[in-house]
């Protein structure tokens, strides 16, 4: 099927009146419905991959040892529908090798010792190498990984791994040592539009003469796909069946987009990498004293579906490490966004938190209170549990009184200005009082700074 385009007319901007009608059934036999729009327009070649230039370009590692045909093993590590698995498949028809893929979510140590057989099989027989593809090679437990290991080291096949978990935390160190790591991105707008115009287009594969859709609606999708060519490419597909009425060619209008749409939630795991990374850039943001990313990456984890009450916990504890004493305030105002958030719930609740986080983002910042607990900690952790000195054990006893608790204790309200000058509150044994708490020149710490000099000349004076 063919039509003519005018020289102002997109690809993918197909004119009805271009166009000869077709019933749907002249669609469905140009190719297997029940296969995923994603799977058919997986490239053939590498020419045809897209995205990823930063191992793919010319000149590049990863792109010479494909072209060179010496492949060694490998992990893949990036978000969805990037083109790990892809990619994967292309190396193995590059070297001529058999492909065989295990996902990690069902497999288990049989599977890995039935892919063993037939990598042997082939190598001893067939005279050729196998690539053994693991999906999601991060849900393998240390067994499972370790199993891999001998096969690994002497060539029985080439391992390549995809994850998008982190490998640092996910992988065995034995494992991760036999393995070079590559990241793959987030496909860029540019690449996305790229794979749908082809897609669009495709006479074989997709959805050329049958569908058109203007080329600003194709820019949405590519946004809305959030970086992963197969969500992209899903919603198309679906956007397509929902246009799949009356006579051909059918339109993807904004409507249709916006009905398919609406469902999509951008990049966000609450148990993997986005989610820390996401949490990390919020926390680093309201630090940072800039209120403007601090509502940007709150909005982000909302949009990705992170639960609210969990940010507002959150936001609590960074009151105390990064504001603490510079404004008090900020504390009672985190622990207010939080139950209001239990309170009210959303959107109200969330608004509560974006109060919090703009207040917070803005405030004066002071870990002085955070490296005074933590120094606090360590010396409890490294030194003896020393004894409390008696005089300031309690004694609500005659016999505690007897053997010295409370002896010599000096009551700071007794004393003048209400501070005790010279007193050790320490215990004996530590000869040097440690000054964990210093505070810094901004906020409120200023005054409170100024006090504690205060009270140390006093104590300098009682000496």
């Amino acid at each position: 099927m063919s039509a003519t385009l005018s020289s102002n007319q997109s690809a993918l901007d197909i004119d009805s009146s271009s166009s000869p009608s077709h019933s749907s059934s002249t669609l469905s036999d140009s190719f297997d419905f029940d296969q995923p729009l994603a799977d058919r327009m997986r490239p053939k070649t590498l020419d045809e991959f897209v995205g990823q230039q930063h191992l793919f370009a010319s000149g590049k590692p990863l792109k010479q040892l494909i072209d060179s045909g010496r492949l060694h093993s490998m992990i893949f590590w990036g978000p969805p529908g990037t083109g790990k698995t892809t990619c994967g498949r292309l190396m193995a028809s590059r070297i001529d090798a058999e492909f065989i893929t295990l996902s990690a979510v069902m497999a288990g140590v049989k599977d890995i010792r039935e892919a063993v057989t037939k990598a042997q099989f082939s190598r001893a027989q067939q005279q050729r190498s196998t690539i053994l593809f693991i999906d999601e090679v991060h849900r393998f437990n240390k067994s499972q990984q370790d199993a891999l290991l001998p096969f690994v080291e002497d060539g029985t096949f080439l391992l390549i791994g995809a994850t998008t978990e982190n490998p640092s935390f996910a992988l065995n160190n034995a494992l991760l040592s036999r393995a070079q790591v590559y990241v793959f991105k987030s496909l860029v707008e540019e690449d996305l539009v790229t794979l749908l115009n082809h897609a669009l287009s495709d006479v074989e594969r997709g959805f050329a003469g049958h569908i058109s859709i203007d080329a600003a609606i194709t820019g949405e999708i590519a946004r809305s796909a959030d970086g992963d060519a197969r969500r992209a490419l899903n919603i198309v597909e679906v956007a397509a069946r929902c246009a799949m009425v009356g006579e051909q060619p059918w339109h993807i209008d904004e409507a249709i987009f916006r009905e398919v749409a609406s469902a999509e939630l951008r990049r966000f795991d609450k148990s993997g990498e986005a989610f820390y990374d996401q949490i990390s850039a919020l926390h680093k943001s309201v630090r940072g004293s800039d209120p403007d990313a601090s509502l940007y990456w709150f909005v982000r984890m909302l949009d990705g579906g992170c639960d609210p009450l969990y940010i507002a916990r959150r936001v609590v504890r960074m009151a105390s490490e990064d504001i603490g004493n510079a404004d008090p305030r900020a504390l009672s105002l985190a622990l207010n966004a939080w139950e209001a958030q239990e309170r009210l719930g959303s959107p109200e609740g969330e608004l509560a938190i974006a109060q919090a986080l703009s207040y917070m983002a803005s405030a004066p910042k002071s870990n002085a209170v955070y490296k005074a607990f933590n120094q606090a900690k360590c010396d409890v952790k490294s030194q003896p549990s020393y004894p409390v000195p008696n005089h300031l054990r309690n004694a609500p006893t005659k016999l505690m009184k007897d053997i010295g608790y409370g002896h010599d204790y000096r009551y700071a309200h007794d004393e003048p200005d209400a501070y005790a000058a010279g007193e050790n509150y320490f215990p004996e044994e530590m000869k040097r009082q440690p000054r964990y708490y210093e505070p810094v020149n901004r906020g409120m710490e200023i005054k409170i700074n100024e006090r504690l000099n205060y009270l140390r000349s006093l104590d300098k004076l009682a000496k």
